[in-house]
């Protein structure tokens, strides 16, 4: 049986002639947004999330990480003036959880001071919540 492949597909594939073959990434390394106060965003993502301070890089940005590691998500603390929250063009990020755990998950997003934007079903069958953190992001779980 033959494939075919659409033309464009083929051509992303292929090295320029006489380029070197593209670097590809090896997998995501982290998030890096803005909040107003770090010690509050630090104590939410701790609470709700149990996220740990995986370590600093200055006295205005620190990364946190899952306890059983993997990928970190940086917490940028901004002036006044700086923007947070859904500015920019920034949709949401996700947290994976066994989805018998969303319920659990809401009330301790609401205990450490974020919360209950909505949830349903992706496609009738797929369970989703969207919480917001204390800066405004939407967090899908």
């Amino acid at each position: 049986m033959a494939t075919s492949s659409r033309p464009e597909e083929k051509q992303a594939s292929l090295p320029m002639e006489g380029a070197e073959a593209p670097i590809r990434a090896e997998g995501f390394n982290h998030l890096h947004i803005n909040v107003r106060d770090l010690a509050r965003s630090i104590r939410f993502y701790k609470e709700a999330f149990g996220l740990k301070v995986g370590f600093s890089a200055g006295k205005d940005l620190i990364f946190m990480v899952p306890l059983a590691g993997g990928h970190s998500l940086a917490l940028h603390q901004v002036g006044r003036d700086g923007p947070v929250g859904m500015a920019g063009g920034f949709q949401h990020f996700g947290f994976k959880l066994d989805v018998n755990d969303h319920d659990r998950v809401i009330e301790q997003v609401k205990k450490a001071g974020g919360n209950l934007v909505s949830r349903g079903k992706h496609g009738g069958q797929f369970p989703y919540a969207y919480v917001a953190d204390p800066d405004g992001y939407l967090i899908e779980l």
